[in-house]
């Protein structure tokens, strides 16, 4: 539930990482008793927990829905990334993936831990994807088929220019956002959003979790995978891998406050989007993982971290941002948060300074302009006083006996 150290540095979290703590084995104890199902959402759990406990506020439908798209999509990401796969091998399977979701005998054993479990029973899948709605399928299956055929491109092409890097990013996450923006139309709770802003949203995601996984995928086993583009590396050093160098730090750095900035553009297309949407429950699940990604870039910017290690958000403030994103106030008020904290951290002897700084102040500008930036609470400025000692006291007493009473209510194995 967050270190104990960070929540005494941070005491407001506590009831946040509460609230998360508990919708999390709420959302456990949802697990439908058909097994094809059961399957799907003890998967969907594994694989990415934070997504599963968003998507429990959907209608069962749609939840179905979006929930077989996450793990169809997730098991040709498997494909794609294992790199142990040779590729006469893999790019047939990825263009013809959008045919075995619709195979209940189809297999294929890759990837490793709970993605090896994914495909070795992806039976599963394809017989939990029969059982919804024909709108929902052929969206399924018109993005599957359009993103295998992007990845097997990119199995064979390297990504050099910006061009490509949008290309390659759209194939695996533009491709997310518009299939999403088809599956909420098909549910009937939202006009079906263009295909430039639904793209723009899975952009910015996939951008952002590409310059904050630098190093896992530079140290990638059997062999590297490199998505940052040529045309904006190349400008910082020889090779893709000499960043993670310590003599290369300045440069490193330099060239990923270029990456970041790049993926600021897609930023007030992401605002527009959002602003669009009428279900609240869709709107949380849309605008929760976006203020997560700009939380992520004011942490990874200018900050030699990523290329030693794991930069991310605290637990604390996730779970803040979870629990306070419910208007687009919130959504306003956590991009303007978190593009000061960017802002502050921009070097004016930075290449890109002038850059970024002109993209962070038009965001900054629609978010002012929304007029709703005095309704919600700042994310990462302290409003509230904090804590003295004697609560930071009765904290931890009160914590010890929540993680005491969890214990004894855990099942077990």
């Amino acid at each position: 539930m967050g270190s104990l150290g960070a929540i005494l540095k941070n005491p407001d979290d506590f009831y946040p990482l509460l609230k998360l703590k508990m919708a999390a084995r709420h959302a456990e104890k949802q697990i439908p008793p058909e097994p094809h199902w059961a399957f799907c959402y003890t998967m969907l759990h594994k694989v990415s927990r934070s997504f599963a406990m968003v998507i429990q506020q959907l209608g069962s439908e749609l939840r179905n829905a979006i929930c077989i798209f996450y793990l169809v999509l997730r098991a040709l990401d498997t494909v794609e990334d294992d790199t142990s796969i040779s590729t006469d091998v893999k790019v047939p399977i990825l263009k013809a993936f959008h045919h075995h979701i619709y195979d209940c005998e189809w297999h294929f054993s890759c990837g490793t831990k709970d993605y090896k479990v994914l495909m070795d029973q992806f039976h599963h899948v394809s017989t939990a994807f029969l059982e919804l709605g024909q709108s929902y399928q052929e969206a399924i299956e018109e993005i599957t088929k359009r993103m295998g055929a992007g990845m097997a491109k990119f199995i064979c092409k390297e990504v050099e220019t910006t061009d490509d890097y949008d290309e390659y990013c759209h194939y695996v996450a533009g491709l997310v956002g518009l299939g999403l923006s088809k599956l909420f139309h098909a549910s009937g709770s939202e006009d079906l959003a263009s295909d430039h802003l639904s793209n723009s949203m899975g952009l910015f995601l996939q951008k952002t979790n590409i310059i904050r996984d630098y190093l896992e995928d530079i140290n990638e086993i059997p062999k590297s995978r490199m998505f940052w583009p040529r045309e904006i590396w190349s400008k910082y050093v020889n090779k893709l891998e000499d960043l993670k160098y310590e003599e290369n730090s300045e440069k490193a750095v330099q060239c990923l406050n270029d990456m970041v900035t790049n993926a600021l553009m897609h930023v007030e297309d992401c605002l527009k989007y959002m602003s669009a949407l009428r279900d609240p429950a869709i709107f949380r699940f849309c605008a929760i993982p976006q203020i997560m990604a700009i939380g992520t870039l004011a942490l990874c910017y200018n900050n030699i971290e990523v290329f030693r290690g794991v930069v991310k958000m605290r637990r604390g403030l996730t779970a803040k941002v979870i629990d306070r994103t419910k208007t687009m106030a919130d959504v306003y008020g956590g991009f303007f948060d978190f593009s000061c904290m960017l802002k502050s951290k921009v070097d004016k002897n930075d290449p890109n300074a002038t850059k970024t700084l002109s993209s962070l102040e038009a965001i900054q500008k629609t978010c002012r302009d929304s007029g709703v930036l005095n309704k919600r609470k700042s994310y990462i400025i302290r409003s509230e006083p904090r804590f003295n000692p004697a609560l930071i006291a009765m904290l931890f007493i009160i914590l010890s006996i929540i993680f005491a009473y969890l214990s004894t209510k855990r099942p077990n194995n």
